[in-house]
């Protein structure tokens, strides 16, 4: 449910350890560059490799993260991104993913317009617009690195990158980059009831845009006479509570923008999705009955569909909506590709984060749970103990699709239906085993493994959880990975023989992640 592409991030990622003092990101970047030099085994560093330094991050005891996108040859690796860990000029660790260090021609044998060929043969001929076709070194997986073709295709449905071997011409991979979530005024909303915004003061009235968040803002996104217009009002108060009302629907995504602007801030120290105080901006009535919303890197915005109105409603719920600018904030950190093991972790991580933004909202009318998107299933009656819901974190499998467990072929299942295994763990590290009551539904997971324990609290989790995103995780962690990497950033925050670091085993073990 989101759209992601490679971006650079501009400012300093801040965290629950972030120093206040101004960091000197070109220092730190010179010394990561340092440390890569003179680790190149660990960097998997070549003579051809170049680095460009993406986020730099430097906790309170001056620890300095440093992550880098890599190129080979001038040419993008894909799967080459790391992080350089260190301490006081003393090198510590890299977060890394690439198998080795590069060796390989960089002469394709076809040439782009055949692998926009063999992309568009698989994709159709319905794609708009020019097709973006780039040479890269291909570096995912456990395989030797390819020179490939990475050839992006879109229309208003679809939006793909495939990647082709520019010496054979196979598909190596491909993935979906559509991730399937001042004055003060009234939002009467369609699953938050009436609650607060901040509005913009303009000539006549005004608009649905927030000053005090980088000027978040939401548009129609249909296709009438009103589309592309941020939605203006004489009184300041948005919406009627129906879909009677078109600006509901839009009072409904710019609350949930809000809220998820102010849990990242005030509990991970983050401003805004890139973290540079830049605000995004929300569309609704999207497309003709599409049951469906995504981020998109490239607009910095999030997308909502209607429903079809006889099973799923507006898809603008406050998990939804946390879920869709957490996909930003993954496209602005770890930047997990959207396929394999990774693409379930992407997934996950939406869940995961978009959940804590609707326990930070607090809402009495949209309680907090672990059911995704259950205020859109039209037949939910809140409160009941069976409601339906797009996905269970504390029982994935109960959708019918997804793993609750970890199995070697997790990463060949649709990323939606892979995260189910990072999405038990978090809820199992968070609330343990016990089972218990949240929005009238009764949570009682089981462990893969049988084991029972407590859990160490959402905040703790969270805070571990992000954290290891934010530093750790790269574009193509696994689970293994992800596992490691949790347990470090638990490590880092509470102690290297602390509760909260063996909770995090403990519950990657109960999901078989070990």
């Amino acid at each position: 449910m989101c759209k992601l592409s490679s971006s650079i991030l501009l400012a300093i990622l801040g965290s629950s350890t972030a120093s206040a003092a101004v960091v000197d990101r070109s220092a730190a970047a010179g010394r990561a560059l340092g440390h890569i030099r003179n680790h190149q085994a660990a960097t998997r560093t070549s003579a051809g490799d170049q680095f460009v330094t993406r986020d730099v991050v430097v906790d309170a005891d001056g620890t300095e993260h440093v992550r880098f996108d890599r190129t080979y040859e001038g040419l993008p690796v894909i799967g080459g991104d790391l992080v350089v860990h260190s301490r006081n000029g003393q090198y510590k660790s890299t977060s890394v993913t690439q198998g080795a260090a590069l060796k390989l021609s960089t002469r394709p044998s076809i040439k782009a317009t055949v692998a926009l060929v063999i992309a568009g043969t698989e994709f159709g001929a319905d794609f708009v617009g020019a097709p973006d076709t780039v040479l890269a070194v291909y570096a995912r997986g456990k395989k030797a690195p390819r020179l490939a073709w990475q050839v992006r295709l879109h229309n208003q449905n679809a939006d793909s990158t495939y990647i082709v071997d520019a010496v054979n011409g196979r598909i190596l991979e491909r993935w979906s980059n559509l991730h399937t979530a001042a004055v003060t005024g009234k939002a009467r909303t369609l699953y938050s009831g009436e609650v607060s915004i901040v509005t913009n003061s303009v000539s006549g009235g005004y608009e649905l845009r927030d000053p005090s968040r980088g000027g978040l803002f939401t548009i129609d996104g249909s296709n009438s006479r009103t589309a592309g217009q941020v939605y203006k009002d004489s009184d300041n108060t948005w919406g009627n509570y129906s879909n009677d009302d078109r600006a509901t629907a839009a009072a409904d995504a710019q609350y949930g923008a809000s809220v998820t602007w102010d849990y990242f801030k005030s509990v991970h120290g983050r401003n805004g999705i890139a973290n540079n105080g830049k605000g995004s901006y929300s569309r609704v009535h999207y497309g003709r009955r599409y049951s469906n919303a995504y981020w998109s890197d490239n607009c910095f915005c999030m997308t909502y569909g209607d429903g079809d109105g006889v099973t799923i409603g507006p898809l603008v719920a406050l998990d939804i909506t946390g879920h869709e600018m957490s996909h930003g904030v993954n496209a602005n950190t770890a930047n997990l590709i959207y396929s394999g093991e990774s693409g379930g972790l992407n997934e996950a991580n939406s869940d995961i984060l978009g959940t804590m933004v609707e326990f930070h909202a607090n809402n009495p009318q949209d309680t907090p749970d672990y059911m995704i998107g259950e205020e859109v299933v039209v037949t939910n009656v809140p409160g009941s103990a069976d409601q339906r819901a797009l996905r269970f974190m504390f029982n994935p499998a109960a959708d019918g699709l997804s793993r609750n467990c970890y199995s070697s072929d997790i990463g060949t299942l649709d990323v939606h239906h892979s995260s189910g295994v990072a999405n038990l763990f978090f809820y199992l590290l968070a609330e343990g085993t016990s089972a218990r009551t949240f929005s009238g539904v009764k949570h009682a997971p089981k462990t893969c493994n049988g084991a029972t324990f407590s859990g160490i609290g959402r905040a703790k989790a969270a805070k571990i959880w992000y954290r290891a995103l934010s530093l750790y995780f790269t574009s193509s962690t696994d689970y293994a990975g992800a596992r490691a990497a949790t347990i470090q950033a638990a490590k880092d925050l509470y102690g290297t023989t602390s509760t909260e670091a063996t909770a995090v085993a403990r519950a990657w073990t109960a999901v078989k992640v070990n």
